[in-house]
């Protein structure tokens, strides 16, 4: 099994998983929420809405916009379950378990992470001292 930042390394090296990034207003978002919020999210995110073994939506329930969960499951592959089973080999039409669901939001979180520590070091490029 990979680990989360092979995983990250493996998105990465697609032109589509790669070509998502944060924008201004996501930053701005996690720095009025915080990151246990943006985390809380994303966990009632997946199990609403890519948990259950069913979706009557699948491939079309994550929007494009609207919030950094939304970006980071695209960029990470796990924007539905036909993604997740591409990406990860996860089953469809079986109900996730909470260990796979927490992996899941570890992951998301993992990007989103590295998209503002990049942010921050543009930021911090920018500065004169």
């Amino acid at each position: 099994m990979q680990t989360r930042q092979e995983a990250l390394r493996k998105l990465k090296k697609s032109r589509f998983r790669s070509s998502f990034h944060l924008k201004d207003k996501d930053f701005r978002y996690i720095e009025e929420k915080g990151m246990d919020t943006v985390r809380r999210h994303a966990r009632d995110m997946i199990r609403k809405n890519l948990a259950p073994a069913v979706i009557p939506n699948d491939g079309k329930q994550t929007p494009m916009k609207g919030h950094p969960v939304f970006i980071a499951r695209h960029a990470t592959g796990t924007c539905c379950r036909s993604c997740l089973y591409k990406w990860y080999r996860v089953q469809q039409n079986t109900e996730l378990t909470e260990e796979q669901q927490e992996k899941i939001v570890n992951l998301i979180m993992a990007w989103i992470e590295e998209e503002v520590l990049e942010h921050n070091r543009k930021e911090f490029a920018g500065v004169d001292m």
